[in-house]
């Protein structure tokens, strides 16, 4: 069954383009133009894939984003944005989203970035469903994570880089190693993505008096591990 990708654009050079190009690919594309017409076609199926822009009319990127995201929907999303402004990338990526690309992008790129997002599955091979680092936990099966008893909400890609570091806990992951298997395309040095993402964690992990237990090794990567070691 050929994988299916939502396309949610005004833009129609822009749609008439993915639209070919992710065909060719061998996916099933499906768009819509404008927010509100995107989230009737997601409430009618869930597909493999969402590709969706910010500055839309009727409804934006950004809400459409947010309602998929309370729904409970787990889909990976892309947004693409005309605005190179750190303050509306971290605000989509809050939201939600997956991951980001500025336009106007090149469609090697795009493509690059839809099969690493396709690529992710959860990990059906872990023996135990909730892995503990201290006082906290996390829930593979509901994709929940506690601290001290504390749910912390985390957007899908957040889930799968505290994932990672659970995984591997007090064992120092490289950028490079991050980035390749939670976006699966080389990190290039340009992309601050990662240390968005590592900041907004922190941020949901230290409320009040909790330490820190995501630690930056300088020059290498991050680790998860407590003050004490």
């Amino acid at each position: 069954m050929r994988q299916r990708i939502f396309v949610v654009d005004d833009d129609e050079k822009i749609t008439s383009l993915l639209r070919r190009s992710l065909a060719f690919e061998g996916y099933e594309v499906h768009i819509a133009n404008d927010g509100q017409s995107g989230l009737k076609l997601l409430q009618q199926d869930d597909p493999d894939l969402l590709i969706l822009d910010v500055m839309m009319p009727i409804m934006d990127g950004w809400e459409v984003c947010r309602r998929v995201r309370e729904a409970g929907s787990n889909v990976p999303v892309l947004m693409l944005t005309a605005k190179d402004d750190i303050q509306d990338r971290v605000k989509g990526l809050d939201l939600g989203a997956d991951d980001y690309l500025i336009k106007p992008f090149a469609l090697e790129e795009l493509l690059a970035r839809v099969r690493a997002l396709l690529r992710r599955k959860p990990d059906k091979q872990e023996s135990d469903n909730r892995l503990q680092f201290e006082d906290l936990t996390l829930d593979l099966d509901s994709r929940e994570a506690l601290r001290a008893g504390r749910r912390i909400e985390l957007t899908a890609k957040e889930f799968d880089l505290l994932h990672l570091f659970m995984q591997n806990p007090r064992r120092v992951l490289t950028r490079d190693s991050i980035m390749d298997k939670i976006w699966g395309y080389d990190y290039s040095g340009e992309s601050n993505v990662l240390e968005v993402y590592i900041a907004m964690l922190r941020q949901k992990t230290e409320v009040g008096s909790e330490k820190r237990i995501i630690q930056t090794v300088r020059g290498t990567g991050y680790v998860l591990r407590g003050e004490g070691g």
